[in-house]
């Protein structure tokens, strides 16, 4: 039997394009400043805060092994659930929300080595894109070492 349909949130980094399942997604917003937070994992590009909640910005750049680029105003920030975690990810653009028919869901991708993060692969008319799970995009160690840079007081000059 196969899945029902899904609809999933397309983005693009160095323009590759990748998916969330909606589900995962809370809201887009603009880019903005962020502030250090030290002692983070290095898959953490710092804190953004937002209407006064504070979030980690993961570095999905680095995750995927694309150049680092510096923040830029036009990119866009996806603000999603990492399991329990609200974390953001900067991306190059937010594509929009696109309806999954049956047809074009395959969770086959998953199970296959060396494909970390997927929950599975929309086939679209115009190519391929990778669905990304974030409950499994950051490490164990690397939640508890962010759980531990976040609970710690801010440092001294």
């Amino acid at each position: 039997m196969e899945p029902a349909p899904r609809e999933v949130l397309l983005f693009t980094l160095e323009g590759q394009r990748y998916g969330l399942p909606d589900e995962d997604v809370r809201e887009l917003v603009r880019a903005a400043r962020l502030t250090a937070l030290p002692r983070a994992p290095s898959i953490v590009e710092g804190l953004l805060n937002l209407r006064g909640e504070l979030l980690p910005v993961l570095d999905v750049r680095r995750r995927f092994r694309h150049p680092h680029r510096p923040l830029s105003p036009m990119d866009h920030f996806i603000v999603a659930s990492a399991g329990a975690r609200q974390v953001v990810l900067r991306v190059d653009r937010a594509e929009g929300l696109r309806v999954l028919a049956p047809g074009e869901w395959d969770a086959t991708p998953r199970e296959l080595p060396g494909v970390g993060f997927v929950a599975g692969a929309a086939k679209l008319p115009d190519g391929l894109v990778l669905v990304h799970d974030l409950r499994s995009f950051l490490s164990e160690a690397e939640s508890l070492e962010l759980d531990a840079a976040l609970a710690s007081p801010p440092e001294t000059p």
